[in-house]
């Protein structure tokens, strides 16, 4: 986009931008999401990436919709752990009541 607007920009300013909007822009749209139905799996699943192994932790709630997920390139419980606090944390529980249908 900026080559065709004729503006000359770094691959390393670009990566300094996202490093320093993508908690923002993470935190409005989190804003966004539907609440989860109260009941949340989280699952540890090893992908090939782009020739790299990478560990997945994807997380979905009782009905199979995706809630969040965590990418990293080593197993890390600890990392785990703080991904499911944060996302727990974010993502307000739905009622319960309107799932004992």
């Amino acid at each position: 986009m900026f080559r065709e607007r004729g503006f000359a920009v770094d691959h390393s300013t670009v990566n300094r931008w996202v490093l320093a909007y993508a908690p923002m822009i993470e935190k409005r749209l989190r804003q966004f999401r539907r609440p989860h139905c109260g009941s949340v799996l989280i699952d540890e699943t090893y992908v090939k990436i782009r020739g790299n192994w990478r560990y997945l932790y994807p997380a979905v709630d009782k009905h199979g919709n995706p809630v969040d997920c965590l990418l990293t390139a080593t197993r890390d419980l600890d990392a785990a752990k703080r991904f499911l606090r944060k996302m727990l944390k974010d993502e307000p529980l739905a009622g319960t009541d309107n799932d004992r249908h």
